[in-house]
C-alpha cells in the first residue's frame, strides 16, 4: 500500500516509516528536515505541514505524526498543520488515518499550547472518523506518554528527574519509538472495526491513583 507519513526525519515518525517499509509498503515522508531514511521504497519531501506546498500523492494510509513542542507555533503546526495535511489527502479516501496525539491531550500536562493542540487533534480525529466511515475508512489516534526519543534526552539523562518520573509510572519504563510504530501499524493495517478512538500508551501513568486509607 501507499503510505504517507509526516515528520519522518527522526523519533517516532522515523520508526513508523521504517516499520511500514520493512512490511513492504511504499512510503512518502514529509518533514522540514532532510531525509534520514534510506530505502528503495521511500520518497522524501521537505515541506512545512503548516504552510509549505504539499506533494502530490494518493495515499492508502495517512499517518499524521509531525509536530512541535513549546515552539510558539504549537497550535499552528500540531493542529493547523495536521488539519491542512488531512484535508488535502482525505480527498483520496484513504482506508485508514492515524494521528499521533499525546497523553497530555487527556491529562492537560506539559506545555499549555502543546496540550491544547493535541487535545484538538483528538477531537479532529473523531470528526475525520465520521466522514471516512462513508467509504469504509477508519480514523484513530495514539496518545503516547513518555517515549525514549532524543527530544526527551534531558530528562532521561538526569537521574533525579528520571527517578521522579518513574515514581509516577507503574510499569517503570517508557515506550520506544519502535513500540509506538507497532501500534500505528496495527491501527492502520490490521484494524478493521475500531474507529474514532484514542489509545493512551503511557505505561500506566494516567492510571496511577494513590489510595490512602
Amino acid at each position: 500500500m501507499k503510505v504517507l507519513i509526516t515528520g519522518t526525519s527522526k523519533g517516532i515518525g522515523k520508526a513508523i516509516a521504517e516499520k511500514f517499509l520493512a512490511m513492504g509498503h511504499e512510503v512518502l515522508g514529509i518533514d522540514v528536515l532532510p531525509a534520514s531514511v534510506s530505502h528503495k521504497n521511500y520518497t522524501h519531501a521537505v515541506a512545512d505541514i503548516a504552510e509549505g506546498p504539499l506533494p502530490a500523492f494518493a495515499p492508502d494510509i495517512l499517518i499524521n505524526n509531525a509536530g512541535v513542542q513549546d515552539s510558539g507555533k504549537d497550535i499552528e503546526v500540531n493542529l493547523g498543520g495536521t488539519i491542512r495535511v488531512t484535508e488535502k489527502y482525505l480527498t483520496y479516501m484513504p482506508k485508514s488515518v492515524v494521528f499521533i496525539a499525546s497523553a497530555s491531550a487527556s491529562t492537560g500536562a506539559e506545555f499549555p499550547a502543546y496540550s491544547a493542540s493535541k487535545g484538538g487533534v483528538v477531537s479532529y480525529m473523531k470528526n475525520v472518523a465520521l466522514r471516512a466511515a462513508a467509504w469504509g475508512g477508519t480514523a484513530n489516534s495514539i496518545s503516547p506518554g513518555g517515549v525514549t526519543t532524543a527530544l526527551n534526552a534531558h530528562v532521561m539523562e538526569d537521574e533525579e528527574l528520571w527517578n521522579e518520573i518513574m515514581a509516577l509510572t507503574p510499569l517503570k519504563k517508557w515506550a520506544t519509538p519502535e513500540e509506538i510504530a507497532e501500534w500505528v501499524y496495527f491501527l492502520a493495517v490490521v484494524n478493521r472495526s475500531m474507529t474514532a478512538q484514542n489509545l493512551l500508551i503511557d505505561n500506566g501513568e494516567a492510571a496511577n491513583a494513590k489510595f490512602v486509607w
